[in-house]
């Protein structure tokens, strides 16, 4: 496979395809040139981009940090993709998954795709079809987050409010909201503090903050709107 030649006509025809909304994207591929380069492309784009070189990190990201796809090859160090893409979907995950591999036979596509992947490609890929197939899986992903559920009320994104059963409208901050957006894209997991301050509040000199913004929340829809897990942190509750 060579990539060197491929990554020239990505260069070459990559201000053709220009990302309008700008969506995040994790890419999980142990071909450092490849996924550097890549990477470099669609930041072009307009895309925001973290990249994983092995299948663990990959998932850890994944867990941690709302994507709209991510992009996972098969044969990946540490965590094949397959087992990637199915701890995902059993933490109840549903960012698009793109399997991106050189394993493009029938029976592998089926496997990926009954792994809990949305879309399969193989290498070596033409960018246009690539592009395409991403901004097919931004739409879908834009669609599917455009309301969170949280139990029987609803967080809605665009709004930044949370929708509350009997109907009540409750806005958000700006930090509430990106707190409150990071749990209920992720309801399965439980997020220690400190990655939490490092996810929503990049900014703040300590975790304390976490605990704060929790009580904002708490204290707006309800206690239950965040489950604290002792000793570790927190996760999504239920309205």
């Amino acid at each position: 496979m060579q990539w060197p030649r491929a990554i020239v006509m990505i260069v070459r025809a990559s201000s053709k395809f220009r990302s309008v909304q700008r969506f995040r994207l994790l890419l999980v591929d142990d071909d450092r040139e490849l996924v550097e380069l890549l990477a470099a492309v669609l930041r072009g784009e307009g895309y925001d981009v973290d990249v994983a070189f092995d299948g663990q990190r990959g998932l850890h990201l994944a867990l941690t940090h709302p994507y709209d796809v991510v992009v996972i090859d098969r044969a990946l160090p540490v965590l094949d993709g397959l087992d990637l893409v199915s701890r995902l979907r059993s933490r109840s995950v549903r960012t698009q998954a793109l399997m991106l591999t050189a394993m493009g036979s029938v029976h592998d596509r089926i496997d990926g795709l009954d792994a809990g992947a949305d879309d399969y490609l193989t290498k070596p890929f033409d960018l246009r079809e690539l592009m395409a197939r991403l901004r097919a899986l931004c739409r879908r992903s834009a669609e599917l987050a455009a309301v969170l559920h949280i139990g029987a009320a609803s967080l809605e994104l665009e709004q930044h409010q949370v929708v509350l059963p009997d109907g009540e409208k409750v806005p958000l901050t700006t930090r509430e909201f990106a707190l409150l957006r990071v749990l209920a894209t992720h309801p399965e997991t439980v997020h220690t503090r400190a990655a939490l301050r490092r996810t929503v509040f990049s900014d703040a000199p300590s975790q304390s903050i976490v605990d704060t913004y929790v009580h904002y929340l708490r204290s707006k829809v309800g206690r239950s709107v965040v489950q604290t897990v002792q000793g570790i942190g927190y996760r999504l509750g239920a309205l």
